[in-house]
C-alpha cells in the first residue's frame, strides 16, 4: 500500500496541473470570422457628386449593431484600385478634397469635405465629382477578446485582404447607379 500510495498522488498531481493549464483562454469560436446576424454585404453606388446634390450620396441600408462599415473608392488614376475612405486628395494651390462617410442604422453618407467643390476646375471636377463608384462594404465586427486580434489580422486599407479575410464573394456585388 506504501508503494501505491505515492503513484497515485503523483498521477492526481499530473492530473490537476495538465486540467488547470489556462495558457489559451481564447473563447471557441464555431465558424470564425462570422456572426449569426449579418452576412457580408458589398454594394458598388456609382453617383456624380454636385451641387444638385450638395456632393454628397446617401444610401439606405440595414446595419446591426455588430456591423463594420468600410467605404472604398474606385481611383482611376492608380488603375481602378480601390481606396479606403476617408481619403485626402491635394490638388493645386494647396488645395485639399477628402471623401469621407458617416452612417447610422439606416443609412451610410457619403461626402466631400475641404475645398468647396463648386469651386473645381472641369479637369478637377471629371476627376474628383463625376462618374464616382463607391463600394460598401458591410462586414461583422468580432466581439470581446477576438476584436483586436481581428483588427491585428486584417488591414482595412488593403481592400484585397478585407475580401480574402472576410471571405467575400465578388460577384454578388449589388450595383446601384445614381447618375
Amino acid at each position: 500500500m506504501k508503494k501505491i500510495l505515492p503513484l497515485i498522488l503523483l498521477a492526481g498531481v499530473g492530473f490537476l496541473t495538465y486540467s488547470c493549464d489556462n495558457s489559451n483562454d481564447d473563447p471557441v469560436v464555431v465558424n470564425p470570422g462570422q456572426d449569426s446576424d449579418t452576412l457580408p454585404v458589398m454594394k458598388d453606388v456609382n453617383v456624380s457628386l454636385n451641387s444638385s446634390n450638395n456632393f454628397a450620396h446617401i444610401e439606405l441600408l440595414n446595419l446591426q449593431s455588430t456591423d463594420v462599415v468600410l467605404v472604398y473608392r474606385k481611383d482611376p488614376a492608380s488603375g481602378n484600385a480601390w481606396q479606403l475612405v476617408p481619403k485626402t486628395y491635394y490638388l493645386a494651390n494647396n488645395r485639399e478634397l477628402e471623401y469621407n462617410f458617416l452612417f447610422n442604422s439606416q443609412q451610410v453618407e457619403i461626402f466631400t469635405e475641404g475645398v468647396n467643390p463648386a469651386t473645381l476646375s472641369s479637369s478637377e471636377a471629371g476627376t474628383y465629382l463625376n462618374n464616382q463608384t463607391f463600394r460598401i462594404v458591410l462586414v461583422y465586427a468580432n466581439a470581446g477578446k477576438s476584436a483586436a486580434k481581428a483588427k491585428a489580422n486584417v488591414d482595412y486599407n488593403d481592400y484585397n485582404a478585407v475580401v480574402k479575410y472576410y471571405n467575400l464573394d465578388e460577384s454578388k456585388v449589388q450595383t446601384v447607379n445614381v447618375n
